[in-house]
């Protein structure tokens, strides 16, 4: 996938969910189905987990080489990210990375900043991947708590799956 392209699948998934969200009632945000996230904790846990990827992007690059190092592999298309997803979904069965277990449920009072938030975010996150070279994007790499260490770009193609994986969550839930 291009960078062009990526851009594109971000903004439609973020775009779709955000649209999706507002277009809700307000009682979903707060009350999901037994045992499962409100419609709140789900934007929550995707805004939780696109923050810390704009801000190890923001990181000097030569820090991110030093730190985690340098891709051994060719980056996967987006269709294996995906598969490889779900495979390491289906091994966690339903456990949840530590900084989304017991999320609190978010008020309907911050529904508007979270929602707002997600689109600053999701911004960001397109103007970061746009400036990044092509180099950088297959080569440097970042840690996933599920899927391990994965090149920029695939890192950023799965958050874009991320968000559609959580949307059709939701549409199907509720």
């Amino acid at each position: 996938m291009t960078k062009d392209d990526i851009i594109l699948l971000l903004d439609d998934k973020y775009t779709d969910l955000i649209k999706w969200l507002q277009n809700q009632p307000n009682d979903k945000w707060i009350t999901g189905p037994e045992g499962k996230w409100t419609m709140g904790q789900q934007a929550l846990h995707l805004l939780q987990s696109t923050v810390p990827l704009n801000n190890a992007l923001s990181l000097p690059k030569f820090i991110l080489r030093l730190k985690f190092g340098k891709a051994n592999r060719a980056v996967r298309p987006y269709e294996e990210v995906v598969k490889r997803y779900h495979e390491k979904l289906e091994k966690a069965k339903g456990k949840t990375y530590k900084g989304s277990e017991n999320m609190r449920i978010p008020s309907l009072k911050d529904k508007q900043f979270i929602l707002d938030r997600l689109q600053v975010e999701q911004k960001k996150l397109q103007y970061k991947t746009k400036k990044l070279s092509n180099k950088q994007l297959n080569q440097l790499i970042l840690p996933h708590p599920l899927m391990g260490k994965m090149p920029l770009r695939e890192l950023i193609m799965w958050s874009a799956y991320h968000v559609e994986h959580h949307t059709e969550t939701m549409k199907s839930n509720y």
